[in-house]
């Protein structure tokens, strides 16, 4: 997929100005390509048939009537896989059990062998010519299930009884991590003046992607190799794993990426399904399209949070925390993804403290089977879950202690004279000016003047709350390396590629932006090429990655291109390179009026360009902070809440499009915003079927529901250290600082009207039934809310 800017000076259009999306008029003309868009001669279209059982093993599998039917092509099984030699997808292998044993996972196939382990997994693969062909032929293949008893609750799924998803994890947890000190931890709760303690559900929820993951897979007639069009945020990670399980070369598969309609971290990496249509295109030899449907995303894509956790921390009198405890479970759904155990058992602690000098930590996650829908990486990817806990935190132990919250926070802040600060974890922040951003948080939210506010709610018969959340966020992924290319066309065009991937985040235009700064052209001589293996490998978009790991690399190699454009005007016109001076296209010998443009120099060359790569690392991960302050309003009368006021001062670091930057943040906040108050994909207990799997049950924010006015400013003071850009990760930031700042304002409005006993309890979604019969509950009973 490639990016042409409109031809505009180069001056106003580098970083730090708010250029219009590059990606933009494309989409508005309805001249997308998405995957879904892409036709070829002779498709055909693919349907899964999908478990209707929680759990169930797979006695057998009747096809015969089916591929009668017309326009049916092949229908295939998982026990057709294995004979044909293809591999599971990779699962988690990385950490290990309580016993010290490796940890483990059910095989996850293309198609379900021999068991399924949750409502919607694949279990056979249907081909026919046109859609409806598939369709009706999949209603007509007969499994013969035989039930088994499921569970999708984690605490049941570890008590003694449960069904057994998985023969190696006998008590269904397939992974364990420990940190810190438990013994020291222990002593200082023993010690302390001050301890809170907190249950936290953070619930499941669906990404709904505009888009739905699809896939069209042909074989080219050209050289013959396998080309998978994908909606994908990680393609080379596509490539890698249908090459290894099909057991192909890696050089004979390639995937390319059109626009992708929001990935929101569900698109990383591979799935079942994008496995099953390459094996199919494959074995036919045509092209073979698959588009889920939304109750297929509901089903069957990654899952994000399901954390269930006991948190505590211990403070002295005068409010220093002494110790932080947590033990959650995370729900890995029916398969442990690598992705889903990384994500709660190592990303997530990395930031369990925050922007707070804790130096004493006793943690513990256990990735725990259920009979649900595997979990993988959803918008902020454990790092919510962490912010959430340590802000419900401190907010209670305001309460606890009588220490104002504020001041509770300024005691515990890490100071900027403690860069760069290795914390509990081991994780080391190069920069940061926590307290300076919260001042600033406060000073924009009005922080003071709220008594006014409140007592005019308490006047209309409504109650109102004031809520912060200070935190941190650690972005890059680790994968902190990233290869560009950079080519000069004859005609001037400044073309550039990196495996970094579009998925509606402007990240082409921002990439643009960084080429006009070191090349000094017209934006519009700047091409972006993103999203085909076949220029290059790399990462892809994840963990807020893309500029920071990217965009320096892009940086660098723009710089390195220069470089060797004036060692080749050098040769041309016999002087040393030294002399060669370059600005705005043109290389130039300096004190001569011997000059070449950068287009006529590529086109003395072989090919008639000048090519480049450039391979670049950047020196650790980006710790991107805010301050977010939220104030609601409850109607006591039918427990709705509203949001009235939003605001956030966010530290990211250089900004290199003012306007990108804002529609990510207010996005994410949103997007926090909708799972504190109404999102959560729910199963029944008792048959282990989704409750809310189409959007006419699950409650998803929509403009009417959220008219929310965001505030938010943006500080550039504190520059990133580790990158040459100075830039911090933005994509995510918003979702981990909006869910506590909305919780804390509810509990601050429940303890403000007399009822301080109902906040410890509160838990997300906050829907308006639970509000209500919760202030109706008599005081002292703590219920959870």
């Amino acid at each position: 997929m490639s990016f042409d800017a409109p031809p505009i000076e180069p001056q106003r259009f580098g970083s730090g100005h708010a250029v219009r999306r590059l990606e933009d008029p494309a989409l508005l003309r309805g001249a997308g390509q998405y995957t879904d868009d892409m036709q070829r001669a002779a498709q055909a279209q693919l349907v899964f048939l999908r478990s209707p059982y929680p759990h169930a093993g797979i006695r057998s599998i009747d096809t015969e009537a089916a591929r009668a039917m017309p326009g049916v092509l092949a229908i295939y099984t998982g026990a057709d896989l294995v004979t044909a030699g293809v591999k599971p997808l990779p699962t988690t292998n990385v950490f290990t059990r309580a016993d010290g044993s490796p940890g483990t996972s059910p095989p996850r196939r293309a198609l379900a062998h021999e068991r399924v382990r949750f409502v919607g997994e694949p279990v056979a693969a249907v081909v026919a010519e046109t859609l409806q062909q598939a369709r009706d032929a999949a209603e007509a293949v007969m499994v013969d299930y035989e039930e088994l008893p499921a569970v999708v609750d984690m605490r049941q799924a570890i008590g003694p009884g449960a069904p057994v998803l998985h023969d190696a994890a006998p008590d269904n947890i397939v992974a364990e991590t420990r940190y810190g000190d438990a013994a020291a931890a222990d002593a200082a709760f023993a010690r302390a003046a001050h301890v809170v303690c907190l249950s936290i559900f953070n619930q499941r929820v669906v990404a709904l992607t505009l888009e739905p993951r699809a896939m069209l897979a042909e074989i080219d007639p050209g050289d013959g190799r396998l080309v998978l069009h994908s909606s994908s945020q990680m393609p080379s990670a596509v490539r890698d794993i249908v090459a290894g399980s099909l057991g192909l070369p890696r050089e004979s598969v390639r995937v390319k990426v059109g626009d992708v309609g929001g990935g929101f971290g569900m698109k990383t990496g591979i799935y079942p399904e994008d496995l099953a249509t390459a094996w199919c295109a494959h074995q036919l030899r045509r092209p073979v399209k698959w588009t889920a449907d939304r109750s297929e995303e509901f089903l069957a894509s990654a899952h994000g949070r399901d954390v269930d956790g006991e948190v505590a921390m211990a403070l002295d009198a005068d409010g220093r925390v002494l110790a932080l405890r947590v033990s959650n479970l995370a729900n890995m759904g029916g398969y442990a993804t690598p992705t889903g155990a990384m994500i709660q058992l190592r990303i997530g602690p990395w930031v369990t403290t925050s922007v707070y000098d804790i130096a004493l930590v006793d943690l513990r996650y256990r990735a725990v089977l259920t009979n649900t829908a595997p979990t993988g990486s959803y918008r902020g990817a454990g790092r919510p879950e962490a912010i959430f806990a340590i802000e419900r935190l401190f907010d209670e132990a305001a309460r606890v202690s009588g220490i104002d919250r504020i001041e509770l926070r300024r005691r515990n802040f890490i100071r900027p004279a403690q860069m760069p600060y290795t914390n509990a974890m081991g994780q080391v922040y190069d920069s940061g000016a926590f307290e300076r951003l919260m001042d600033r948080g406060l000073a924009l939210a009005d922080w003071n003047g709220f008594e006014a506010r409140h007592a005019a709610a308490r006047a209309r018969g409504r109650l109102r709350g004031l809520g912060i959340a200070t935190f941190l966020e650690w972005t890059g992924g680790n994968a902190l390396e990233e290869r560009v290319t950079v080519t000069a066309l004859a005609d001037g065009t400044i073309e550039v590629f990196s495996a970094v991937n579009a998925m509606g985040q402007g990240i082409a235009t921002s990439l643009a932006q960084l080429v006009v700064d070191v090349f000094g052209v017209p934006i519009g001589q700047v091409r972006v090429v993103l999203g085909d293996t076949d220029r290059g490998d790399g990462f892809g978009t994840a963990g807020s990655r893309s500029l920071f790991t990217g965009g320096s690399s892009m940086h660098v190699g723009a710089h390195r291109f220069i470089e060797h454009a004036r060692r080749l005007a050098a040769e041309s016109f016999e002087v040393a390179p030294d002399d060669v001076t370059y600005g705005a296209g043109r290389l130039q010998v300096a004190g001569t009026d011997l000059s070449i443009g950068l287009g006529e120099l590529a086109a003395r060359q072989p090919g008639g360009r000048i090519f480049t790569e450039s391979t670049s690392r950047v020196g650790g991960p980006s710790w991107p902070n805010g301050c977010h302050v939220c104030e609601v309003e409850i109607d006591p009368g039918t427990g709705e809440l509203e949001i009235v006021a939003y605001s956030s001062v966010n530290d990211i670091g250089r900004v290199v499009n003012p306007m990108i930057v804002q529609g990510q943040l207010d996005g994410a906040a949103l997007q926090g915003i909708g799972q504190a108050l109404m999102e959560h994909m729910v199963y029944d207990r008792e048959t282990g079927q989704p409750l809310t799997g189409s959007l006419m049950d699950y409650a998803a924010p929509r403009a009417d529901a959220l008219r929310i006015v965001m505030r938010s400013e943006l500080d550039e003071s504190t520059p990133c250290l580790t990158n040459p850009l100075g830039v911090k990760g933005v994509g995510e930031l918003g979702t981990i600082g909006s869910m506590p700042a909305v919780v804390n304002a509810t509990a601050d409005a429940l303890a403000r009207s007399g009822r301080a006993d109902l906040a410890a309890g509160l838990q997300m979604p906050l829907r308006a039934p639970d509000l209500w019969r919760a202030l109706r509950s008599p005081a002292g009973t703590s219920r959870p809310v």
